[in-house]
């Protein structure tokens, strides 16, 4: 069995890392290499504040 993905052996447009979806920003990767913060290509995506980021509390401030 190979180290690597099936997505890697297929040749897929693919990311390893995990999209963090943020409320007031653009989302961002775990990867430093990803050119594709978007939902497509990625398996894991989480919440910004499971990360600790504020920018949800933020949102409740100004509103």
């Amino acid at each position: 069995m190979s180290a690597d993905c099936r997505h890697c052996r297929a040749g897929l447009d693919h990311c390893h890392g995990t999209i963090i979806h943020h409320t007031l920003h653009r989302s961002e990767c775990t990867e430093a290499d990803c050119f594709s913060p978007e939902l497509v290509p990625h398996a894991f995506v989480i919440d910004c504040d499971a990360v600790g980021c504020s920018c949800t509390g933020s949102l409740a401030v100004a509103i």
